[in-house]
């Protein structure tokens, strides 16, 4: 039942949301424009609800010479000046309320992981997580984000997935805000796009 009220929710709330944060994301598009060449956004494939791949949108915090599965110290090296206030703010992912609307994200539910992450699938596989919609944020962001173990980050998103309601949505979101404040547990070389 909360499923079908969590997606009239995820809808209602992401159109207030992109109407209300659209100068935000004028100026974020402009700021990107302006400090580097190549396209305000980056579109990459992750994997979706029931391992269906969709296309994710963010806004390009790296540069377009990056190559395509860069390490940790060449992100360090090739994400723009921008690129690293956005990630640190989390400004990049606001492009995906997009795919909230258009129904391949929620607000709430395990992070959208990339197709050559090939022991996340396989660990989410074994926990359910792509019996939901992978979300904005989730639980496992709040609890370590980029720096738990593929193990520990496929446990949590099955423990969300358990769990899943109004409250625990709610209580994901609040912790969200508290950690992109803080900027806890945000590491430059995580696989989190150009």
């Amino acid at each position: 039942m909360y499923a079908h009220v969590k997606r009239i929710l995820d809808i209602v709330l992401s159109g207030a949301a992109l109407v209300v944060l659209s100068p935000v994301m004028l100026l974020t598009a402009l700021a990107v424009l302006l400090t580097s060449e190549g396209p305000v956004f980056f579109r990459q494939t992750r994997m979706g609800l029931h391992q269906q791949p969709f296309m994710i949108y963010k806004f390009r915090t790296m540069r377009v010479d990056a190559p395509e599965k860069p390490t940790r110290e060449m992100k360090a090296q090739y994400i723009t000046p921008v690129g690293r206030f956005l990630r640190a703010s989390s400004l990049d992912e606001l492009p995906q309320l997009v795919n909230i609307i258009k129904g391949d994200m929620s607000i709430v539910g395990p992070r959208p992981v990339i197709l050559k992450e090939k022991k996340l699938i396989e660990a989410r596989a074994a926990v359910h997580a792509y019996d939901v919609r992978p979300g904005l944020t989730g639980w496992a962001q709040i609890n370590g984000r980029d720096r738990v173990s593929v193990k520990r980050k496929a446990a949590l998103d099955g423990e969300y997935v358990q769990r899943m309601s109004f409250g625990f949505d709610v209580r994901c979101v609040l912790g969200t805000f508290i950690k992109v404040l803080r900027q806890e547990d945000v590491v430059d070389g995580a696989p989190s796009g150009r």
